[in-house]
């Protein structure tokens, strides 16, 4: 083990650990570098710094609404993938395409199709619909970004589904078909709580996944998280801090801050969704 020890110390824990003592410096990287003691400066300045709030709110606001809907896709895609219709193997196939894509060629895609001359304005155009500025509204540029990532991410976590729902016994289902269950009925007394820790694990990646949101605001913003900060996100905003600004220490400080939210997010997660008997 004493290999994988050293690897795991060196490229990982040291980071982890350097990275949160810079979080109390102010780290100037320019010119002679420095270190500067600010002790929990970087974190009192973020009540002040309306940018930090702006993307929090788009974060949460991505978070609560994607997370949902690519758990109630991904397990409504393995129930129907899971029942016996013919050619479900090719479906599982075109279903899981999206998630073997890059995601910045996905990204570049999908900016084709919300363009003012792309493919959604020329369907509305054809049919005498008004087309509409999707990547320059505030109001519709998130959205687009959930959409696409909903359509990239839910094949993934339909596969795990698919995986969980095949190890079900089959007998439990013949058993409620004797007495008289219904389809609803087995579903809801049957399959979620045998689905319960796979959904605990889907939702769990899922929000870690969302808060992370970096590569698409990007490149749908060319690394500004307009327009208007309707795209900004918490990791860009610490990447624009970072690497832009040359601010480091606020920006780990940032990152521990999101580091934070994430560790409180999975922790309810885990209450709400703790184990129970099947027996």
């Amino acid at each position: 083990m004493t290999p994988t020890l050293i690897i795991l110390g060196v490229f990982l824990m040291l980071p982890i650990l350097y990275a949160i003592v810079l979080a109390f410096y102010r780290v100037q990287l320019l010119g002679e570098v420095s270190y500067r003691f600010a002790g929990l400066r970087n974190f009192i300045r973020m009540q002040d710094d309306e940018r930090v709030w702006i993307a929090l709110r788009n974060t949460l606001e991505y978070v609560s609404i994607v997370v949902p809907i690519q758990t109630i896709l991904a397990l409504s895609l393995a129930l129907l993938l899971n029942a016996k219709i013919r050619g479900k193997s090719w479906f599982r196939v075109a279903f899981f395409l999206p998630t073997v894509t890059s995601s910045a060629v996905l990204t570049l895609i999908f900016m084709w199709i919300y363009n003012a001359n792309g493919l959604l304005n020329g369907f509305l155009n054809a049919i005498g619909l008004p087309t509409y500025n999707w990547l320059g509204d505030p109001e519709v540029a998130l959205k687009g970004i959930m959409l696409m990532n909903i359509w990239a991410t839910a094949p993934l976590f339909m596969v795990i589904y698919l995986a969980a729902l095949q190890d079900i016994p089959e007998s439990l289902y013949e058993a409620a078909s004797i007495d008289g269950a219904t389809a609803w009925e087995k579903f809801w007394c049957i399959t979620l709580p045998f689905l319960k820790p796979i959904t605990f694990f889907v939702i769990t990646m899922g929000i870690i996944g969302t808060f992370q949101l970096f590569d698409q605001s990007y490149i749908f913003s060319n690394g500004s998280g307009g327009p208007d900060n309707a795209t900004l996100t918490i990791v860009l905003l610490i990447y624009q801090y970072a690497f832009k600004s040359l601010d480091m220490g606020y920006a780990l400080a940032l990152t521990l801050i999101l580091a934070l939210v994430i560790m409180v997010a999975t922790l309810i997660q885990r209450a709400f969704f703790k184990e129970e008997s099947l027996d």
